[in-house]
Protein backbone atom coordinates (compact mmCIF):
# COMPACT_ATOMS: atom_id res chain seq x y z
CA UNK A 1 0.00 0.00 0.00
CA UNK A 2 2.76 2.27 0.84
CA UNK A 3 4.23 1.75 -2.23
CA UNK A 4 1.29 2.27 -4.40
CA UNK A 5 0.99 5.37 -2.66
CA UNK A 6 4.09 6.69 -3.33
CA UNK A 7 4.21 6.20 -7.41
CA UNK A 8 1.15 8.10 -7.03
CA UNK A 9 2.66 10.50 -5.33
CA UNK A 10 5.52 10.53 -7.91
CA UNK A 11 3.06 10.34 -10.57
CA UNK A 12 1.22 13.86 -8.99
CA UNK A 13 4.45 15.34 -8.57
CA UNK A 14 5.80 14.87 -12.33
CA UNK A 15 2.20 15.93 -13.39
CA UNK A 16 2.67 18.92 -11.59
CA UNK A 17 6.31 19.65 -12.86
CA UNK A 18 5.49 19.02 -16.75
CA UNK A 19 2.58 21.57 -16.36
CA UNK A 20 4.25 24.51 -15.01
CA UNK A 21 7.27 23.40 -17.12
CA UNK A 22 5.03 24.28 -20.33
CA UNK A 23 4.02 27.14 -18.65
CA UNK A 24 7.44 28.34 -18.13
CA UNK A 25 9.01 27.46 -21.21
CA UNK A 26 5.61 28.96 -23.18
CA UNK A 27 6.40 32.16 -21.93
CA UNK A 28 9.87 32.13 -22.52
CA UNK A 29 9.23 31.52 -25.88
CA UNK A 30 6.83 33.88 -25.86
CA UNK A 31 8.27 36.74 -24.69
CA UNK A 32 11.46 36.18 -27.02
CA UNK A 33 9.03 36.10 -30.17
CA UNK A 34 7.59 39.79 -28.87
CA UNK A 35 10.55 41.25 -28.30
CA UNK A 36 12.34 40.04 -31.72
CA UNK A 37 9.22 41.50 -33.65
CA UNK A 38 8.95 45.05 -31.74
CA UNK A 39 8.61 47.78 -34.80
CA UNK A 40 9.58 51.28 -33.51
CA UNK A 41 6.61 53.75 -33.96
CA UNK A 42 7.48 58.04 -33.99
CA UNK A 43 3.80 58.66 -33.00
CA UNK A 44 3.99 57.05 -29.27
CA UNK A 45 5.04 57.98 -26.17
CA UNK A 46 9.19 58.26 -26.30
CA UNK A 47 9.55 55.91 -23.97
CA UNK A 48 8.25 53.19 -25.62
CA UNK A 49 10.93 50.94 -27.49
CA UNK A 50 8.77 49.71 -29.55
CA UNK A 51 4.78 47.96 -30.60
CA UNK A 52 3.66 45.13 -32.19
CA UNK A 53 0.68 43.86 -33.48
CA UNK A 54 -0.82 40.41 -32.52
CA UNK A 55 -3.68 38.66 -33.60
CA UNK A 56 -4.97 35.19 -31.62
CA UNK A 57 -8.50 33.62 -31.23
CA UNK A 58 -9.82 35.95 -32.99
CA UNK A 59 -9.36 38.98 -31.28
CA UNK A 60 -6.48 42.05 -32.30
CA UNK A 61 -3.89 42.58 -29.47
CA UNK A 62 -1.71 45.96 -29.68
CA UNK A 63 1.84 45.58 -27.46
CA UNK A 64 3.95 48.30 -26.12
CA UNK A 65 7.20 47.57 -24.87
CA UNK A 66 9.01 50.48 -22.75
CA UNK A 67 12.56 51.17 -22.65
CA UNK A 68 13.15 51.05 -18.96
CA UNK A 69 9.65 51.46 -17.25
CA UNK A 70 6.43 53.74 -18.19
CA UNK A 71 5.70 57.21 -16.33
CA UNK A 72 3.17 55.40 -13.67
CA UNK A 73 2.53 52.32 -12.97
CA UNK A 74 -1.14 50.86 -13.95
CA UNK A 75 -3.50 49.84 -11.36
CA UNK A 76 -2.51 45.96 -12.01
CA UNK A 77 0.53 44.51 -12.98
CA UNK A 78 1.12 40.63 -14.04
CA UNK A 79 4.35 39.35 -12.53
CA UNK A 80 5.43 35.85 -14.76
CA UNK A 81 7.75 33.81 -12.16
CA UNK A 82 5.17 31.36 -10.78
CA UNK A 83 6.31 28.98 -13.46
CA UNK A 84 9.65 29.02 -13.10
CA UNK A 85 9.26 28.71 -9.49
CA UNK A 86 6.83 25.75 -9.77
CA UNK A 87 8.66 24.19 -12.32
CA UNK A 88 11.85 24.18 -9.87
CA UNK A 89 10.35 23.34 -6.90
CA UNK A 90 8.32 20.64 -8.04
CA UNK A 91 11.29 19.09 -10.18
CA UNK A 92 13.35 19.05 -7.72
CA UNK A 93 11.11 17.08 -5.40
CA UNK A 94 10.82 14.60 -8.24
CA UNK A 95 14.68 14.57 -8.02
CA UNK A 96 14.44 13.71 -4.59
CA UNK A 97 11.64 11.08 -5.04
CA UNK A 98 13.50 9.42 -8.12
CA UNK A 99 16.87 9.82 -7.54
CA UNK A 100 17.78 10.79 -4.07
CA UNK A 101 15.87 8.51 -1.80
CA UNK A 102 16.85 5.60 -4.06
CA UNK A 103 20.39 6.64 -4.61
CA UNK A 104 21.40 2.68 -5.44
CA UNK A 105 18.96 2.40 -7.78
CA UNK A 106 19.42 5.35 -10.16
CA UNK A 107 21.81 7.71 -9.20
CA UNK A 108 25.07 5.12 -8.29
CA UNK A 109 26.81 2.96 -10.66
CA UNK A 110 29.49 0.86 -9.03
CA UNK A 111 31.19 0.43 -11.74
CA UNK A 112 32.00 4.25 -12.33
CA UNK A 113 32.61 5.09 -8.99
CA UNK A 114 31.83 2.89 -5.83
CA UNK A 115 30.74 5.95 -3.91
CA UNK A 116 28.23 5.48 -0.29
CA UNK A 117 25.16 6.77 -0.91
CA UNK A 118 25.66 9.06 2.15
CA UNK A 119 28.09 10.93 -0.08
CA UNK A 120 26.93 10.90 -3.40
CA UNK A 121 23.34 12.33 -2.18
CA UNK A 122 24.82 15.21 -0.52
CA UNK A 123 27.60 15.84 -3.75
CA UNK A 124 24.86 15.59 -6.05
CA UNK A 125 22.76 18.08 -4.08
CA UNK A 126 25.51 20.57 -3.18
CA UNK A 127 26.40 20.83 -7.24
CA UNK A 128 23.74 22.28 -7.79
CA UNK A 129 24.25 25.58 -5.62
CA UNK A 130 27.51 25.28 -6.40
CA UNK A 131 26.95 25.46 -10.33
CA UNK A 132 24.85 28.27 -9.71
CA UNK A 133 27.17 30.71 -7.81
CA UNK A 134 29.72 29.78 -10.68
CA UNK A 135 27.48 30.63 -13.48
CA UNK A 136 26.61 33.57 -11.77
CA UNK A 137 30.16 35.23 -10.98
CA UNK A 138 30.97 34.07 -14.39
CA UNK A 139 27.51 36.85 -15.69
CA UNK A 140 28.96 39.09 -13.27
CA UNK A 141 32.36 39.00 -14.21
CA UNK A 142 34.51 40.52 -17.09
CA UNK A 143 33.26 37.91 -19.17
CA UNK A 144 29.69 38.82 -18.72
CA UNK A 145 30.36 42.44 -20.57
CA UNK A 146 30.65 40.29 -23.97
CA UNK A 147 28.17 38.22 -25.25
CA UNK A 148 29.84 35.40 -27.46
CA UNK A 149 33.02 35.71 -24.65
CA UNK A 150 30.12 34.70 -22.16
CA UNK A 151 28.36 32.10 -24.26
CA UNK A 152 31.34 30.00 -24.97
CA UNK A 153 32.68 30.57 -21.22
CA UNK A 154 29.05 29.01 -20.27
CA UNK A 155 29.21 26.29 -22.49
CA UNK A 156 32.72 25.47 -20.91
CA UNK A 157 31.07 25.15 -17.74
CA UNK A 158 28.08 23.06 -18.74
CA UNK A 159 30.78 20.70 -20.63
CA UNK A 160 32.62 20.49 -17.53
CA UNK A 161 29.66 19.73 -15.36
CA UNK A 162 28.95 16.95 -17.43
CA UNK A 163 32.08 15.40 -17.62
CA UNK A 164 32.31 15.30 -13.84
CA UNK A 165 28.76 14.10 -13.67
CA UNK A 166 29.73 11.05 -15.72
CA UNK A 167 32.42 10.12 -13.93
CA UNK A 168 31.02 10.19 -10.39
CA UNK A 169 27.62 8.96 -11.11
CA UNK A 170 26.05 6.67 -13.27
CA UNK A 171 25.08 7.55 -16.94
CA UNK A 172 21.40 8.21 -16.13
CA UNK A 173 22.19 9.74 -13.44
CA UNK A 174 24.37 12.11 -14.53
CA UNK A 175 22.26 13.10 -17.53
CA UNK A 176 19.27 14.17 -14.93
CA UNK A 177 21.62 15.92 -12.88
CA UNK A 178 23.04 18.37 -15.94
CA UNK A 179 19.27 19.06 -15.87
CA UNK A 180 18.95 19.45 -12.58
CA UNK A 181 21.62 22.13 -12.89
CA UNK A 182 20.88 23.74 -15.50
CA UNK A 183 17.48 24.07 -14.26
CA UNK A 184 18.07 25.84 -11.03
CA UNK A 185 20.44 28.18 -13.29
CA UNK A 186 17.53 28.97 -14.77
CA UNK A 187 15.03 29.10 -11.81
CA UNK A 188 17.53 31.04 -9.69
CA UNK A 189 18.22 34.02 -12.53
CA UNK A 190 14.45 34.81 -12.09
CA UNK A 191 14.34 34.39 -8.46
CA UNK A 192 17.94 36.48 -7.50
CA UNK A 193 17.86 38.56 -11.02
CA UNK A 194 15.12 38.69 -12.78
CA UNK A 195 12.35 39.44 -10.37
CA UNK A 196 14.13 41.81 -7.92
CA UNK A 197 15.31 43.65 -10.94
CA UNK A 198 12.05 44.69 -11.94
CA UNK A 199 10.78 45.23 -8.30
CA UNK A 200 13.99 47.75 -7.82
CA UNK A 201 12.43 49.48 -11.13
CA UNK A 202 8.31 49.48 -9.71
CA UNK A 203 9.71 50.76 -6.17
CA UNK A 204 11.69 53.51 -8.18
CA UNK A 205 8.08 54.56 -9.83
CA UNK A 206 6.35 54.71 -6.56
CA UNK A 207 8.83 57.43 -5.11
CA UNK A 208 8.39 59.21 -8.70
CA UNK A 209 12.07 58.71 -8.91
CA UNK A 210 13.63 57.36 -12.43
CA UNK A 211 14.78 53.62 -12.69
CA UNK A 212 18.07 52.68 -13.15
CA UNK A 213 18.28 50.94 -16.85
CA UNK A 214 21.12 48.68 -15.84
CA UNK A 215 17.96 46.17 -13.95
CA UNK A 216 16.83 45.64 -17.18
CA UNK A 217 19.46 44.80 -19.06
CA UNK A 218 20.74 42.57 -16.71
CA UNK A 219 17.66 40.99 -16.59
CA UNK A 220 16.92 40.69 -20.27
CA UNK A 221 20.74 38.90 -20.27
CA UNK A 222 19.63 36.23 -17.58
CA UNK A 223 16.19 36.48 -19.05
CA UNK A 224 18.12 35.17 -22.86
CA UNK A 225 20.37 32.70 -21.21
CA UNK A 226 16.95 31.22 -20.13
CA UNK A 227 15.38 31.02 -23.66
CA UNK A 228 18.66 29.45 -24.93
CA UNK A 229 18.56 26.74 -21.90
CA UNK A 230 15.21 25.54 -22.57
CA UNK A 231 16.11 22.85 -25.30
CA UNK A 232 18.56 21.43 -23.32
CA UNK A 233 17.41 21.23 -20.58
CA UNK A 234 13.98 19.30 -22.18
CA UNK A 235 16.05 16.57 -23.40
CA UNK A 236 18.02 15.99 -20.79
CA UNK A 237 14.35 14.97 -18.70
CA UNK A 238 13.83 12.72 -21.59
CA UNK A 239 17.16 10.94 -21.84
CA UNK A 240 16.31 8.69 -19.22
CA UNK A 241 13.79 6.67 -21.47
CA UNK A 242 16.74 6.61 -23.93
CA UNK A 243 19.55 4.59 -22.61
CA UNK A 244 21.48 4.95 -25.27
CA UNK A 245 22.34 8.64 -24.70
CA UNK A 246 24.02 7.78 -21.72
CA UNK A 247 25.09 3.87 -21.70
CA UNK A 248 28.87 4.94 -23.16
CA UNK A 249 31.01 5.10 -20.53
CA UNK A 250 33.85 6.89 -22.32
CA UNK A 251 31.61 9.33 -24.88
CA UNK A 252 28.42 9.85 -22.92
CA UNK A 253 29.43 13.44 -21.73
CA UNK A 254 30.59 14.74 -25.51
CA UNK A 255 27.16 13.39 -26.85
CA UNK A 256 25.75 15.69 -24.05
CA UNK A 257 27.90 18.51 -25.69
CA UNK A 258 26.53 18.23 -29.18
CA UNK A 259 23.11 17.64 -28.33
CA UNK A 260 23.58 21.54 -26.20
CA UNK A 261 24.92 22.42 -29.55
CA UNK A 262 22.22 20.85 -31.76
CA UNK A 263 19.63 22.69 -29.03
CA UNK A 264 21.35 26.09 -29.00
CA UNK A 265 21.39 26.40 -33.12
CA UNK A 266 17.85 25.41 -33.20
CA UNK A 267 16.77 27.84 -30.69
CA UNK A 268 18.71 30.49 -32.27
CA UNK A 269 17.18 29.83 -35.31
CA UNK A 270 13.77 30.29 -33.90
CA UNK A 271 14.91 33.52 -32.73
CA UNK A 272 16.10 34.94 -35.60
CA UNK A 273 13.06 33.98 -37.66
CA UNK A 274 10.74 35.67 -35.18
CA UNK A 275 13.53 39.03 -35.35
CA UNK A 276 13.62 38.62 -39.62
CA UNK A 277 9.84 38.56 -40.02
CA UNK A 278 9.26 41.86 -38.79
CA UNK A 279 12.51 43.26 -40.63
CA UNK A 280 12.56 42.11 -44.11
CA UNK A 281 15.53 39.63 -43.39
CA UNK A 282 15.45 36.46 -44.76
CA UNK A 283 15.67 33.52 -42.05
CA UNK A 284 18.86 31.75 -41.15
CA UNK A 285 17.92 28.40 -42.89
CA UNK A 286 21.71 27.21 -42.81
CA UNK A 287 21.37 26.79 -39.17
CA UNK A 288 19.16 23.69 -39.48
CA UNK A 289 22.26 21.62 -41.64
CA UNK A 290 24.20 23.35 -38.59
CA UNK A 291 22.52 21.74 -36.14
CA UNK A 292 22.11 18.21 -37.84
CA UNK A 293 26.32 18.09 -37.55
CA UNK A 294 26.40 17.98 -33.56
CA UNK A 295 24.12 15.38 -33.92
CA UNK A 296 25.35 13.51 -36.24
CA UNK A 297 28.37 13.75 -34.31
CA UNK A 298 26.18 12.17 -31.26
CA UNK A 299 25.05 9.51 -33.37
CA UNK A 300 28.32 8.44 -34.50
CA UNK A 301 29.64 8.64 -30.92
CA UNK A 302 26.79 6.60 -29.51
CA UNK A 303 27.32 4.03 -31.63
CA UNK A 304 31.10 4.19 -31.83
CA UNK A 305 31.13 4.12 -27.27
CA UNK A 306 28.34 1.02 -27.52
CA UNK A 307 30.08 -1.95 -25.92
CA UNK A 308 30.32 -5.04 -27.78
CA UNK A 309 27.13 -7.68 -27.42
CA UNK A 310 28.53 -10.28 -25.07
CA UNK A 311 28.08 -13.08 -27.41
CA UNK A 312 30.00 -16.63 -26.18
CA UNK A 313 32.32 -18.16 -28.55
CA UNK A 314 31.49 -20.79 -31.60
CA UNK A 315 33.50 -23.74 -29.42
CA UNK A 316 31.25 -23.20 -26.35
CA UNK A 317 28.64 -25.32 -25.27
CA UNK A 318 25.29 -24.12 -26.00
CA UNK A 319 23.33 -22.03 -23.56
CA UNK A 320 19.86 -23.48 -22.21
CA UNK A 321 16.66 -21.40 -21.18
CA UNK A 322 17.79 -23.37 -17.68
CA UNK A 323 20.66 -21.79 -17.87
CA UNK A 324 18.74 -18.18 -19.01
CA UNK A 325 16.07 -18.32 -16.73
CA UNK A 326 18.34 -18.52 -13.34
CA UNK A 327 19.84 -15.71 -14.13
CA UNK A 328 17.13 -13.78 -15.19
CA UNK A 329 15.54 -14.91 -11.75
CA UNK A 330 18.57 -13.86 -10.06
CA UNK A 331 19.05 -10.58 -11.28
CA UNK A 332 16.30 -9.50 -12.92
CA UNK A 333 12.99 -10.31 -11.40
CA UNK A 334 13.54 -8.90 -8.33
CA UNK A 335 12.30 -5.90 -10.63
CA UNK A 336 10.66 -7.48 -13.20
CA UNK A 337 7.71 -9.59 -11.65
CA UNK A 338 3.76 -8.77 -11.04
CA UNK A 339 4.83 -8.24 -7.18
CA UNK A 340 8.28 -6.76 -7.26
CA UNK A 341 10.52 -7.96 -4.38
CA UNK A 342 12.63 -4.62 -4.62
CA UNK A 343 11.94 -1.64 -2.35
CA UNK A 344 10.44 1.05 -3.75
CA UNK A 345 8.59 -0.55 -6.73
CA UNK A 346 5.24 -1.29 -6.49
CA UNK A 347 4.65 -2.50 -10.24
CA UNK A 348 7.35 -3.68 -12.70
CA UNK A 349 9.02 -0.44 -14.32
CA UNK A 350 7.54 0.14 -17.54
CA UNK A 351 5.22 -2.88 -17.15
CA UNK A 352 8.30 -5.57 -18.05
CA UNK A 353 7.67 -8.37 -16.22
CA UNK A 354 9.51 -11.93 -16.68
CA UNK A 355 7.17 -14.32 -14.76
CA UNK A 356 7.09 -16.50 -17.31
CA UNK A 357 8.78 -18.18 -20.21
CA UNK A 358 6.63 -16.70 -22.70
CA UNK A 359 7.47 -13.15 -21.01
CA UNK A 360 10.94 -13.90 -20.80
CA UNK A 361 11.04 -14.66 -24.87
CA UNK A 362 8.89 -11.81 -25.52
CA UNK A 363 11.31 -9.34 -23.96
CA UNK A 364 14.44 -11.14 -25.07
CA UNK A 365 14.77 -7.71 -27.86
CA UNK A 366 15.10 -5.34 -24.90
CA UNK A 367 16.92 -7.79 -22.91
CA UNK A 368 19.94 -7.63 -25.90
CA UNK A 369 19.30 -3.88 -25.56
CA UNK A 370 19.16 -3.20 -21.91
CA UNK A 371 21.62 -5.91 -20.20
CA UNK A 372 23.41 -7.23 -23.23
CA UNK A 373 24.24 -4.51 -25.37
CA UNK A 374 24.48 -1.17 -23.30
CA UNK A 375 24.82 -2.81 -19.69
CA UNK A 376 21.88 -0.11 -18.66
CA UNK A 377 20.66 -3.08 -16.80
CA UNK A 378 20.20 -3.86 -14.11
CA UNK A 379 20.14 -0.49 -12.75
CA UNK A 380 23.58 0.39 -11.00
CA UNK A 381 23.60 -3.10 -11.61
CA UNK A 382 22.12 -3.32 -8.05
CA UNK A 383 21.86 -7.09 -8.72
CA UNK A 384 25.51 -7.64 -9.81
CA UNK A 385 25.59 -9.69 -13.06
CA UNK A 386 28.51 -10.85 -14.46
CA UNK A 387 30.18 -9.99 -17.75
CA UNK A 388 29.76 -13.54 -18.22
CA UNK A 389 26.11 -13.79 -17.09
CA UNK A 390 25.74 -11.28 -19.65
CA UNK A 391 27.37 -13.63 -22.51
CA UNK A 392 24.90 -16.53 -21.46
CA UNK A 393 22.18 -14.06 -22.46
CA UNK A 394 23.18 -12.86 -25.49
CA UNK A 395 23.71 -16.02 -26.87
CA UNK A 396 20.72 -17.58 -25.72
CA UNK A 397 19.04 -14.53 -27.98
CA UNK A 398 21.30 -14.75 -30.85
CA UNK A 399 20.71 -18.36 -31.46
CA UNK A 400 16.62 -17.81 -31.21
CA UNK A 401 15.43 -16.95 -28.02
CA UNK A 402 14.33 -21.06 -27.54
CA UNK A 403 12.34 -22.02 -24.85
CA UNK A 404 13.69 -25.70 -24.99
Amino acid sequence: MIDTLLEWISLLVRWTHVIAGIAWIGSSFYFIALDAGLQPNPRLDHRVKGEAWQVHGGGFYQIQKFTVAPEFMPEHLTWFKWEAYGTWFFGFALLVLVYYLNPTVYLIDTSVMNIDPADAVPAAAASLVIGWFVYDLLCRSWFGRETARLAISGFVLLCAAAYAYTHVFSGRGAFIQVGALVGTIMAANVLVIIIPGQRKTVAALLKGQEPNPVWGQIAKQRSIHNNYLTLPVVFTMLSNHYAFTYASPRYNWLILACIFIASFLVRHWFNTLHAAGHTGAKPEWRLWPAAAVPVLCAIGLGILGQPAASVADAGAPPVTFADVRQIVDQRCHVCHAAKPKFPGFAEAPKGVMFDTPAQIKRQSPQIMAQAVKTHTMPLGNITEITDAERSTLGTWIVSGSKLN
